[in-house]
């Protein structure tokens, strides 16, 4: 049985040995409010969307911009050029100092664009103390982990759905990697290979693993707790069930209700720290979870004004 409290986290688990973290990188738990349910009360959280490009199509997925009344990932107000990002951030910090968190999630994968690293080397010269977190599909963790160490990215979400290529074939339309598009087992195949390479590497380099997999059922469903296990296994510190919001190619599947999702958590308890205060954030969003202001920074065109 999976039993750790989260005040009790102090090492992690690196290819079957225990490694201490170092003190100090403990705050990225403790100060993150997707890391931690006591932080989403305390602290905040502000998402920069700098990237709206995307190397792979989740049958799920709909990326769109100035959608100001939907609170869902690939959603933003406006993409954000690298500068008007920090300058967003500093605004941020300076109305509500809560926010001890800067995070890039989209609205597409944040490691198939450029403007990515470019705002993470800025934040990295101009907000040495801010927490720095990344969401990702995981297709290009492995070819951009040492980058993202550079630019002291600590905290790392991969969204995992499938660890059996046959099921990731009915999640994903396509995968596009080093210039070549890829379909059906062979894309989902080269998408489960590079996220599980990706999600060790993290862990090897000491950083926070969160995992979200999105619960569509009659898909997946019934193999969510194995993807728990796993990653339990592997040392990701911890793991998020997101009911799927039913559009585009899967609009017609019926969504699990709340009991069901909370029979999934429970399920995967045994294997894997649970996430259970998730708001389904959007690319944008700024302040407590649940509680975004994001409305009043962007009302404003020019940020940096």
């Amino acid at each position: 049985m999976f039993a750790m409290a989260e005040d009790s986290i102090r090492t992690a688990t690196v290819k079957g040995k225990e490694v201490p973290y170092d003190p100090a990188s403990l705050r990225r738990v403790q100060e993150h409010p997707c890391f931690s349910e006591k932080a989403c009360h305390a602290f905040g959280r502000c998402h920069v969307p700098v990237a709206p490009k995307c190397n792979i199509q989740c049958n799920y997925c709909i990326r769109d911009f100035d959608c100001v009344n939907e609170s869902r990932p690939g959603v933003t107000t406006r993409v954000l050029k690298p500068q008007e990002a920090v300058e967003m951030l500093r605004k941020a910090l300076e109305k509500f100092p809560y926010i001890k968190v800067v995070g890039i999630a989209g609205p597409g994968e944040p490691l198939a664009n450029e403007e990515t690293f470019e705002t993470l080397r800025l934040l990295h010269e101009q907000f040495p103390n801010v927490i720095k977190c990344i969401s990702t599909n995981g297709l290009l963790l492995p070819d951009k982990i040492d980058l993202l160490h550079k630019y002291d990215v600590g905290n790392v979400t991969v969204t995992l759905n499938a660890i059996d290529p046959e099921i990731g074939a009915k999640i994903y339309e396509f995968v596009t990697y080093k210039g070549k598009r890829y379909k059906g087992v062979e894309g989902a195949k080269i998408l489960l290979e590079n996220q599980l390479r990706g999600i060790e590497m993290a862990v090897e380099r000491k950083m926070f693993v969160k995992i979200n997999t999105v619960y569509i059922p009659g898909i997946n469903d019934h193999h969510i707790p194995e993807i728990a296990k796993k990653v339990g296994e592997m040392g990701v510190y911890n793991f998020n069930v997101i009911p799927l919001i039913p559009q585009y190619k899967f609009a017609d599947v019926t969504p699990p209700t709340p009991e069901m999702k909370r029979k999934m958590q429970d399920a995967c308890a045994p294997f894997v720290r649970q996430m259970r205060h998730c708001a389904r954030c959007r690319s944008d969003a700024i302040g407590r979870l649940g509680r975004d202001v994001q409305s009043c920074l962007y009302a404003v065109k020019n940020v940096g004004d």
